[in-house]
């Protein structure tokens, strides 16, 4: 039995999550139909085996899409207050559970223990604000050129919601989805990565509990599991109108013309390339701590991940020293000890692109000023933990231009106004999240204008990784233009309908056309 086993009694939390199958693959119930090819889920954290989960089959979907069609019939109806207070005991529910979800998330993941707790309150969270917007889902009156007529529009429930969520946030993005198209009226279909099933079907259980004890369809929340062939059956499905995908950009895509070519809705998030501008008037350690917490935070596995540094010239040194003493007190281990900084990767394949990045920063002739590579030995056993890594580079570079998901950063330098840091920040094909440092009131506005961040996030004085509820979440260009979680993020799950009542004897038309008979 592995430490983790022993130490934070995995077996007791599967089964307090609903997960009591170990390694026999989980029976069907609370709407999980299951009976597809096994997917087995290691713990990036020390290789060992959590459990093993069946797939959902073509079969299998047919019920599930039958399953939510019915309970969106039910759903609907019921009056937005009601749903939210749904979601209110949920967001209960995950509050009584926060402790053994939030280790799931930490070992299936392999984010620090921290991180997974953290991840947890912002499902706990998002309830919180889905729960008072059932009571705000707005439309908005118009005055009528035509006597006698009164305008308005309202908003209606779309229906079936797929959403196909990332390895990196296990349970949290599918959370600022799920509240807001669940008090929408809409029912959900879920698709989590692959590679950590187990969060899914643990959400799934909470969840079907709240509906049951409420006596409401268990369609309302559905789960599939499975690879990409597993999320084409929503993309693919003409009876799902809005598909939320999550993940890379050559997956959104794939996604996005899938999708399109049915004449669908898609909520795209995809790939992050951020970085933090810092001028001559930035507080070095703020720019610090914000640096490498947005660098080494989830092993840089965040889609907002800091991945360049932007520094003026004439502080780049001493913002370079302070980086590379930064980083000597890093601690790489078990994300379950909450001693440690970093944790692994997902798995080896991310190690690869990890070991790539830095091989091509140096044949493009950058610099390497903290050195990577892969840890073995006690502790390291699952071959997924590596030390993050600093590169002086161009912001030209091919690998700089590119979304690594792991703890690299790079250096690069800018001379003359912000202006020129500007440029360079928005010279990638991304643009989720950016930031910039500095206590110079001119250059920060300069940021935030219409000729500065080109990001769907900029912020002044805090790194890039992060962000609240509160806001919508999201970016531009290859980011996809999604927008998730706060703000008025809500209006994508439903459709608008504009409505003219004639309360006359007569029926004049726009504009003055006649039409007498």
């Amino acid at each position: 039995m592995s430490v983790i086993s022993e130490t934070f009694q995995m077996k007791q939390i599967l089964n307090d999550l609903g997960i009591s199958e170990i390694n026999e693959g989980t029976s069907t119930g609370n709407n999980i139909f299951a009976s597809g090819e096994i997917i087995e889920s290691f713990s990036p954290v020390d290789g060992q085996l959590i459990a093993k989960v069946k797939s959902t089959s073509k079969d299998d979907y047919q019920k599930v899409i039958k399953t939510a069609t019915s309970a969106f019939k039910v759903w609907r109806t019921t009056p937005a207050p009601q749903r939210g207070d749904i979601v209110r005991q949920f967001a209960d529910k995950l509050r009584e559970n926060k402790q053994a979800l939030g280790t799931l998330v930490s070992y299936e993941m392999g984010k620090s223990l921290q991180e997974g707790l953290g991840e947890v309150q912002e499902m706990i969270d998002i309830c919180d604000f889905a729960v008072g917007l059932s009571r705000q889902l707005h439309g908005l009156t118009m005055h009528s050129e035509r006597p006698g007529h009164r305008m308005y529009e309202q908003y209606h429930p779309l229906g079936v919601v797929g959403i196909i969520s990332a390895f990196n946030f296990p349970v949290a993005v599918w959370s600022w989805n799920t509240a807001l198209a669940w008090i929408c009226g809409d029912v959900c279909i879920w698709k989590p990565s692959e590679k950590a099933p187990l969060c899914g079907i643990a959400c799934q259980n909470l969840a079907a509990q709240v509906f049951k004890a409420n006596q409401l369809p268990e369609g309302i929340s559905c789960l599939i599991n499975g690879d990409y062939s597993v999320g084409e059956f929503l993309t693919k499905d003409t009876q799902i109108p809005l598909i939320s995908a999550t993940g890379s950009t050559r997956m959104g895509k794939i996604v996005a013309k899938e999708v399109a070519g049915r004449l669908g809705k898609t909520l795209l998030e995809l790939g992050g390339n951020n970085a933090i501008i810092v001028t001559p008037d930035a507080d070095i350690k703020m720019t610090v701590i914000g640096a490498v917490f947005g660098a080494v935070g989830t092993a840089g596995q965040r889609c907002t991940s800091t991945r360049r540094l932007i520094i003026h010239e004439s502080i780049y040194d001493k913002v370079k020293t302070a980086l590379v003493e930064a980083y000597k007190q890093l601690r790489i281990g078990n994300p379950l000890d909450e001693n440690n900084h970093v944790g692994p990767l997902i798995d080896t394949d991310a190690v690869k692109s990890y070991n790539n990045a830095l091989q091509k920063v140096v044949e493009e002739g950058g610099k390497l000023v903290v050195e990577g590579g892969v840890l073995s030995g006690e502790g390291y056993e699952s071959g997924c933990y590596v030390k993050p890594a600093i590169a002086e580079a161009s912001p030209n570079f091919k690998i700089v231009q590119q979304e690594t998901f792991a703890p690299v950063l790079y250096l690069l330098k800018y001379s003359g106004a912000v202006e020129n840091a500007v440029e360079i920040q928005n010279n990638v094909a991304q643009g989720l999240s950016s930031a910039i440092m500095t206590n110079n009131l001119r250059e920060a506005e300069y940021f935030l204008s219409v000729q500065g961040s080109d990001c769907g996030i900029a912020n002044v004085n805090i790194g890039t990784s992060g962000a609240e509820i509160g806001g919508a979440f999201g970016g531009e260009k290859e980011t996809g233009g999604g927008r998730e979680s706060g703000s008025d993020a809500w209006k994508v799950y439903m459709r608008r309908q504009t409505n003219t009542i004639n309360y006359t004897t007569k029926l004049p038309l726009a504009q003055g056309i006649k039409f007498d008979l």
